[in-house]
């Protein structure tokens, strides 16, 4: 792993980011390469996400939640495409407000899940900027054969499912930065899955199996839906009325003067990191049974037609969306 020259680089790449390096492929992190075996029978399913302090992550979130929230988001893309995933290459762009204790967090938050999830570090890089802390993560994983799911496989009659709650990643947010009102454990469990999204590498096998199409869901439920609906050469019909909310999400919307209005927020909010994905009807049943052995919440929340867009309806209404959720610049 080469660094810039930089008093402590060397250090922590030697100290901290070694000791996470497969011994073998990531060759201790003493190459400027890693070698990577083939796997017959497989094909290697790469995905690359950035995160950047006050974009992604808030200056005030702790390091070792950045690291593992860095992981998990590139995980939820595997978890999507039905993949499994080995390993990882890094790049850490530490600010001045990296000092060691920052950089031992960072470093122990990936050791954390490293052993959660079954990765190990490859390789990567390391440097100084005067700029805001960023991370890149590029995340490698195996699916057998041709069968990578991707997003443009939905066929009109299928089913539109979503794993998990929708818009406590939202909802997260406000709680991080104390624009939220409610109950202090609410307000805990919501920090705590902004800062750290389950993916749901445990479903990946049924996505690999019975999905259709699938994309995870970071930019918001229906901007992302919107991007598989593209793909597919299909029209998504979906249901605000079956959006699955979580206790706390329910607890927020409780009161609110439009409900409409609050719903809408928590499927364009984004950060969810669940499984959008479509399926047979005739799969549903089966994928349903799955999702329960995993005690995994699964919800039909539309159905896909021919056309083309995405088009939310709400009390059999057709509901009008501005804003579908996040863009990238």
């Amino acid at each position: 792993m080469p660094s810039v020259d930089v008093a402590g680089e060397f250090e922590t790449i030697r100290r901290l980011l070694a000791p996470l390096a497969h011994p073998e492929w990531g060759r201790n992190l003493l190459d400027d390469v890693a070698v990577v075996p083939s796997r017959s029978g497989y094909d290697l399913v790469l995905t690359k996400d950035s995160i950047v302090e006050g974009v992604h992550f808030l200056a005030e979130d702790p390091m070792d939640t950045v690291a593992q929230k860095l992981l998990r988001v590139n995980l939820s893309d595997l978890a999507a495409k039905g993949a499994e995933p080995f390993g990882y290459m890094l790049g850490c762009f530490w600010s001045d407000r990296c000092g060691w204790p920052e950089r031992e967090a960072f470093a122990a938050g990936l050791k954390h899940d490293q052993t959660e999830f079954g990765v190990a570090l490859l390789g990567g890089d390391t440097v100084t900027t005067p700029g805001p802390a960023s991370f890149s993560l590029t995340m490698l994983g195996w699916t057998p054969k041709g069968q990578t799911v991707g997003r443009n496989g939905a066929r009109p009659g299928d089913v539109v499912l979503v794993t998990g709650a929708i818009g406590d990643g939202w909802l997260g947010l406000q709680a991080a930065t104390g624009r939220l009102s409610l109950e202090p454990e609410r307000i805990l469990a919501l920090t705590d899955h902004y800062r750290k999204p389950m993916p749901r590498l445990a479903f990946a096998g049924h996505i690999l199996e019975l999905a259709t199409a699938a994309i995870d869901v970071s930019d918001g439920l229906v901007a992302d839906l919107g991007h598989l609906a593209s793909a597919s050469g299909v029209a998504l019909e979906i249901n605000l009325d079956t959006l699955p909310i979580s206790a706390a999400g329910l607890a927020w919307l409780d009161g609110r003067v439009d409900p409409q209005d609050a719903r809408i927020k928590l499927a364009t909010g984004g950060d969810d990191y669940e499984i959008a994905f479509t399926a047979a009807a005739d799969d549903e049943h089966a994928l349903r049974r799955a999702a329960e052995r995993q005690h995994l919440r699964l919800t039909a929340i539309g159905r896909v037609v021919a056309g083309t867009g995405v088009t939310v309806r709400s009390g059999g209404s057709l509901v009008t969306v501005r804003e579908t959720g996040w863009t990238h610049g």
